[in-house]
């Protein structure tokens, strides 16, 4: 559903430029939508890790945390 509203954020971004909106209403809400999207990649990285610590060997989901915290650092 997250993704869903980003898609829709998206659009309404193209229609913004469509409709000649000043350049501070589009770059808000590409910020808006950007913060929508780093929301969807937290969310996948906390189900990456629960699922790592209920479902893999110590070994194997250590290395998947430490991927994960990883790919925190880069959102």
């Amino acid at each position: 559903m997250r993704l869903r509203r980003v898609e829709g954020q998206i659009r309404g971004i193209i229609g913004m430029l469509d409709d000649g909106k000043t350049c501070e209403q589009v770059v808000t809400q590409i910020l808006a939508a950007r913060a929508a999207m780093d929301s969807v990649a937290m969310e996948l990285l906390r189900c990456q890790v629960d699922e790592a610590m209920t479902d893999r060997p110590p070994a194997e989901a250590r290395e998947t945390v430490l991927r994960a915290l990883n790919l925190l650092n880069r959102v």
